[in-house]
């Protein structure tokens, strides 16, 4: 058992050393460094993953302070908000996902549905899910400067348009162990702003999410894990993680994202049965210095609500009259 957590953790950190990474990435996907605990957004099929039910919200801050040189626009920022449960009679898992995505002089929101039939296979079980829902993206002229400026695109103002978008997954479960691979945005929609002179296409994404937890000694934990993520099977981009967890409540841990940054991660559950949960990540910008601010934040609140039958149990009166 112990030269399979070894292999496996030694797989997972040292894939990537083997495989081409360019450096142009197309990130027209929000980016989190949390993202071992955001699942559902990558991938339709964790919706139900977990018992009962999963509240999330999340907040980055991307380069902070960061400013262009016409002093247009400013620092990424990003907002998460999900849901995720599970039927109780029937192996169906369901959850909402709604992102707000400030770039530059876009806006960009989506809002998706997702849904995933969990199949026994094995040891484990296969979950395979698909979602739906709408990406709305928002250009503000006034603070997009073009290097060769067109006519055709105006100087000021605002323009917004929306498009469907669906996106599928699968993901194995095997109790500590987890594999997903999900494509998103499989319709890629296309947005033509300022009378069509202005294309901003959002392009397929695909998703590996692998992630394996090994329980150590005196209640303490580690889980490696790494996202792979690629735009239109062209670019490839690698993030990785390991974190330590003990008694279940306190968490450190330590994350890279290739040629990009690297991140300091700490989580703290609250209540006695751990069920809200409160996460922050540091980033630390280690490439592209020179066009970023050289710090990212990103903070983290997560509650789990148990799903619980309801129980009507008889109640017992005594007295010192009457027993019964």
């Amino acid at each position: 058992m112990n030269k399979r957590i070894y292999l496996l953790t030694y797989v997972l950190f040292g894939m990537a050393y083997f495989l081409d990474s360019p450096k142009a990435i197309a990130q027209q996907d929000a980016q989190f460094t949390q993202y071992m605990y955001n699942g559902i957004f990558y991938n339709a099929a964790f919706a139900g993953k977990e018992e009962g039910y999963s509240i999330t919200a999340l907040h980055r801050s991307q380069w902070l302070n960061y400013s262009t040189s016409s002093g247009a626009g400013g620092a990424p920022t990003t907002q998460l908000l999900s849901f995720s449960g599970r039927m109780k009679k029937i192996p169906l898992g369901f959850g909402l996902v709604a992102v707000n995505d400030q770039i530059g002089p876009f806006n960009n929101q989506e809002v998706d549905l997702s849904l995933a039939y969990h199949l026994r296979l094995g040891r484990g079980n296969l979950r395979v899910g698909a979602s739906g829902g709408f990406f709305s993206s928002t250009i503000k002229f006034g603070e997009f400067s073009p290097v060769n400026p067109d006519p055709n695109i105006p100087s000021a103002g605002d323009e917004n348009q929306l498009r469907p978008k669906a996106s599928v997954g699968i993901l194995y479960d095997r109790g500590n162990f987890y594999m997903g691979l999900s494509s998103r945005s499989l319709n890629e929609p296309a947005f033509d702003f300022g009378s069509g002179s202005l294309a901003n296409q959002l392009e397929n994404h695909n998703y590996l999410l692998v992630g394996y937890k090994i329980n150590t000694f005196a209640q303490f934990s580690v889980e490696p894990s790494i996202l792979v993520k690629s735009v239109s099977l062209n670019t490839f981009s690698y993030d990785f993680s390991v974190i330590g967890t003990y008694n279940k409540r306190i968490s450190l841990g330590m994350a890279y994202r290739l040629e990009e940054s690297a991140s300091v991660l700490v989580g703290y559950s609250l209540l006695k049965d751990n069920s809200l949960r409160l996460g922050y990540a540091f980033d630390l910008v280690v490439g592209g210095v020179q066009a970023k601010k050289p710090s990212s934040h990103e903070f983290m609140l997560t509650y789990n609500i148990p799903q619980v039958a309801k129980q009507f149990d008889r109640i017992i009166q005594r007295t010192p009259r009457y027993r019964f």
